[in-house]
């Protein structure tokens, strides 16, 4: 193994160890890096290297490609060409020039400090406990007492070239220091071998909860309110359930969200106690912290059991409120130059004695929004119980969100898929047409919830598909009411409410007139037309307390209106969720819920219908083999071409894609042609 590959090996290594606990640091939270020395393939000479985490990597999952690599003598020329720090951003453009390879991931805004601090390794994390200290009012001061001079207190800096320079400095003037607090931020700390650095690292984190453990007072977040004390489990699951789609509308109204949420007992302390309100509207601190909560939350100031009707009255004031207190923030603080206010709803909403719901453009973006806050929960802890919670001006935290750096780093990204932040819920989800429809959703950027009446199945799919930030599998009996509700519930509570809805439950019995009993009829319009009724009216309900629009479809059939053989309860069920179509676009036009249909003909690949009996009995019907029966179907069409699941998928797609922004009430046919079930 080469130098090279045993430094970066190395660095890899320590950085997985660190990030994989979040006492360390938070998700995407830090960086690292290491110095070392290579043969450049030009000159043949030495060339002093660095290797530093890359722009919006992640510790805990670091590989070689999201490192950066720089030529150590081209950093260090830069100090000679800097400009000041009122032009210190422009430096960031220069480490471009100082790269040494290709490939690699885009250098940060913290490389500065890594390639000018005289260590041959630099770890710079946002530890809950160091965090703790460095936004106490008097930090510095509790920085002596805890670490004595092994650690150094630094003044708040905006991360960038002038706070390299100053932690070069510190570094050369205490010798015997092994890192420092940087104040409103985190810490950094360095060694000469990697494992030194890491234990550096470790030791200033542990010392630090130790001393907080041992010196904080009882109850930091003041004495317990009893009207803020948290509902039972299943009462504040219930709740969140039922106000979650109403967060979800407030948290969207400048652009659409996907919402995440959680009753973890950090945040039901913090909400308990009689300080959380002062707390809350002081914000955090660390630039991880805000850039991803906003610079605070919007918190519900009634007890957890509240009237609902009290606390959608009450959400409205405050969510005005809020919109009107960050428009401010940015009209106070703007510059020429800033970039437009990027929307002033909040991203986390706290609500006491039921937990918090976060929000962002995913799934992930909302839980990690959400795990965030619990790290600045446990950072105003650790102040509090010390000192006081001082965190850095609003002015410091409008300058790092509206960073002209942030905002390019924004600028970047990729267009988001044509279903981004759209939350769908499929049933029947588990096989064939309902499982390759999910699929379809979910690669076109959607959350995806697959209900089935096998949870087992359901959850399988669910795992095919991605995590629990793409998918997710619960179980449903469609034809019963109180089944219906919990599923949709789920659906909330996993991501923040529902956009777009797929009847696709089904199952069939082929039968004549005189062969269907009566349990034959009623099992086959409970599951397709109750069920599909049950499934649209609880999920309306929620998209109507959203008021983000949204799209219901039907996975009817072409039996809705073709009449065909031994097929009258299926059939009859069918053309009463075809109907059912129209009268719902009709009702539900009015709150931007499109209603749409698909008549799919013969499905025979993956389906569940078929492969329980129905596929049999329809060969017997035809006079074919049971394993030729898609090719039978395909023969009678138009195209002759056999229906598979994926064109039913791409159908439901496009129905609730812009492109047909403007279509409700409309049946598509994909039968390949049957002349037949033509509509009229």
């Amino acid at each position: 193994m080469s130098d090279t590959t045993t430094t970066a090996s190395e660095l890899i290594a320590r950085s997985n160890r660190l990030g994989a606990d979040p006492k360390n640091t938070n998700y995407a939270g830090g960086n690292t890096s290491a110095k070392g020395t290579e043969t450049d393939p030009v000159t043949g000479e030495p060339v002093e290297l660095l290797w530093v985490k890359g722009s919006g990597g992640d510790l805990g999952t670091l590989k070689e490609s999201g490192l950066a690599v720089l030529r150590l003598d081209r950093m260090r020329a830069l100090v000679e060409v800097y400009p000041g720090v009122a032009r210190e951003d422009e430096m960031v453009a220069a480490f471009d020039y100082c790269l040494h390879g290709k490939g690699g991931a885009a250098p940060s805004i913290d490389t500065a400090m890594h390639g000018l601090v005289d260590a041959a390794h630099v770890d710079h994390l946002h530890p809950d406990s160091g965090i703790a200290i460095a936004t106490a009012a008097d930090g510095e001061t509790l920085t002596k007492e805890i670490f004595g001079d092994k650690v150094v207190w630094v003044p708040w800096r905006r991360p960038g070239f002038q706070l390299g320079l100053d932690i070069a400095a510190i570094k050369e003037q205490h010798p015997q220091a092994i890192g420092c607090i940087l104040g409103g931020h985190g810490i950094t700390a360095w060694g000469e071998t990697s494992e030194r650095c890491e234990k550096n690292s470790l030791w200033m984190i542990r010392t630090a909860e130790r001393y907080i453990k041992a010196n904080s007072k009882k109850q930091p977040f003041g004495a317990r309110v009893k009207r803020w004390e948290p509902l039972s489990p299943a009462k504040r699951r219930a709740r969140a359930a039922e106000i979650a789609p109403l967060l979800r509308g407030v948290a969207s109204r400048d652009r659409p969200m996907v919402g995440h949420f959680t009753d973890d007992k950090v945040v039901l302390d913090f909400l308990a106690g009689r300080h959380h309100p002062r707390l809350a509207e002081l914000g955090t601190s660390c630039p991880d912290h805000f850039l991803r909560t906003k610079v605070k939350p919007m918190v519900l100031d009634l007890p957890a059991d509240a009237p609902l009707d009290k606390v959608k009255a009450r959400v409205a004031e405050i969510h005005e409120a809020y919109r009107a207190d960050y428009a401010g923030y940015y009209e106070r603080n703007k510059v020429k130059g800033s970039p437009a206010m990027r929307g002033a709803d909040p991203l986390v909403i706290l609500v006491p004695g039921v937990g918090m719901f976060s929000y962002g453009a995913n799934k992930q973006t909302a839980r990690v929004a959400g795990e965030f806050y619990i790290n600045a929960i446990n950072v105003m802890r650790g102040a509090e119980g010390l000192s006081t919670y001082a965190p850095i001006d609003e002015s410091e935290k409008f300058r790092i969100e509206y960073w002209a750096l942030e905002e390019a780093k924004l600028q970047r990204m990729p267009k988001p898929k044509p279903l981004a932040t759209r939350v769908a819920l499929v049933t029947g989800a588990a096989s064939g047409i309902g499982r390759a429809t999910a699929e379809k959703l979910a690669a076109e950027g959607a959350c995806v919830v697959i209900a089935d009446l096998s949870l087992e199945k359901a959850q399988e799919a669910a795992a095919s598909i991605g995590s629990a930030d793409v998918a997710v599998g619960v179980q449903v009996d469609v034809s019963d009411a109180a089944a219906v509700r919990a599923m949709v519930d789920a659906a909330v509570l996993a991501f923040g409410g529902v956009d777009l809805v797929v009847n696709n439950a089904g199952l069939s019995l082929s039968r004549s007139l005189l062969e269907t009993t009566e349990r034959d009829w009623d099992l086959q319009h409970d599951v397709m037309a109750k069920g599909s009724f049950l499934v649209s009216q609880a999920a309306a309900k929620v998209m109507i307390e959203q008021r983000m629009g949204g799209d219901i479809v039907y996975i009817s059939s072409k039996n809705a209106v073709f009449a065909g053989p031994n097929n009258v309860a299926y059939g009859a069920a069918k053309a009463d969720q075809a109907h059912q179509v129209r009268l719902l676009a009709a009702e539900l036009g009015e709150h931007g819920i499109k209603v749409n249909g698909v008549n799919p003909d013969g499905v025979v690949q993956g389906s569940g219908i078929f492969a329980s009996g129905w596929g049999a009995n329809r060969a017997a019907v035809y006079g074919v083999k049971e394993k030729d029966l898609g090719k039978f179907y395909a023969q009678r069409t138009i195209l002759k071409r056999e229906v598979l699941p994926e064109n039913i998928a791409n159908a439901v797609f496009v129905l609730c894609s812009a492109e047909l922004s403007h279509t409700t009430g409309l049946h598509v046919p994909v039968d390949a042609g049957v002349a037949a079930a033509f509509l009229r």
